[in-house]
């Protein structure tokens, strides 16, 4: 039983952990909402960790389903995926640079209700999807939901999966909740070349999931 528990949840865990890089993630997050105060930083960090937890969990347990009922393939899932997350990328390497704001005083805690309005709309797009949990992840998840045993998984099996899930998430919340603390060591200049740089990355990587669904779907045409 322990064997089958720390299987399940070692596959789970390792198999999204670097698809879905919460560090990388929590800077990008950092970069769109830089004079988030810590109040507001606090719950977005829960907010995204959950929805994160909520989609990767129905990733697991019911997105081949979804899919199917809908008639997506993974290839168009990774091309549409990949175009977003390009996109963002895009946008987010064109960006003007962020003035930061953390050194006066009260500023922080003084956001509008327009702003905090603002910042609840993008608590799920793009916050979650798809800078935290984007197309690989969800063709991860849905990979990994598929690979359970013929006769159904087994409660064994799902309490793996939701532990693991469940660590991955909290992993989430914690670099969501602390970014900022980088962002004091590298300093303003520093904060804004490491984000551009990720910038750049998120723009690959959207590129290359791209490229991976067109090369999957060009495979399945008909030879001649």
């Amino acid at each position: 039983m322990w064997n089958d528990f720390t299987q399940i949840f070692l596959l789970v865990f390792t198999g999204l952990l670097p698809v879905v890089n919460p560090p990388g993630s929590a800077l990008i997050v950092l970069g769109l909402v830089p004079d988030a105060s810590p109040r507001q930083r606090a719950w977005l960090a829960r907010g995204i960790a959950l929805n994160s937890l909520l989609m990767l969990a129905a990733s697991i347990g019911i997105g081949a389903y979804v899919l199917s009922f809908f008639g997506i393939s993974i290839p168009v899932l990774r091309l549409a995926g990949g175009a977003v997350i390009a996109a963002t990328g895009w946008k987010l390497l064109n960006a003007p640079a962020q003035i930061d704001h953390s050194v006066a005083a009260g500023v922080a805690e003084a956001a509008s209700d327009a702003e905090e309005e603002s910042l609840r709309s993008q608590l799920f797009y793009p916050l979650t999807l798809p800078i935290t949990v984007g197309p690989g992840s969800i063709a991860v998840a849905i990979a990994l939901g598929t690979s359970s045993p013929r006769e159904g998984p087994l409660p064994v099996h799902i309490a793996a999966a939701g532990t693991a899930l469940l660590a991955l998430c909290v992993l989430i919340y914690l670099c969501m909740r602390h970014a900022w603390r980088l962002r004091r060591v590298l300093g303003n200049t520093g904060t804004q070349v490491t984000l551009r740089l990720l910038a750049f990355v998120i723009l690959c990587i959207g590129v290359q999931i791209g490229w991976l669904g067109i090369s999957e779907l060009i495979a399945t045409l008909p030879r001649a």
